[in-house]
């Protein structure tokens, strides 16, 4: 791997004979860089995984930011969908 880049480039050959320690890599939050005969072709980047869970004091400071919520528009979108579903002639 070179490690001069900002992302690690591996060659074909390595991403077949080096897969598990790539992909652990990977899972690690790694990106890679793959080429086929020296020429870039491509590129392995870990996904991000969403958190299920909030800390309260996160949930918090980003509340203060959020835009204030009407309640009757809000109870007024919920009754419109209801009765969109209610009146849909394609629903079993």
């Amino acid at each position: 791997m070179d490690s001069t880049t900002a992302q690690p480039e591996i060659t074909q050959h390595d991403l077949r004979t080096r897969s598990k320690e790539i992909m652990e890599a990977l899972g690690g939050g790694h990106a890679f860089t793959v080429t086929r005969d020296g020429h870039r072709v491509g590129e392995l980047i870990p996904l991000h995984r969403r958190r299920r869970f909030v800390p309260r004091a996160e949930f918090a400071a980003r509340s203060r930011t959020a835009p204030d919520i009407s309640l009757d528009a809000f109870l007024d979108d919920q009754d419109a969908v209801v009765e969109q579903e209610l009146n849909n002639p394609y629903a079993r």
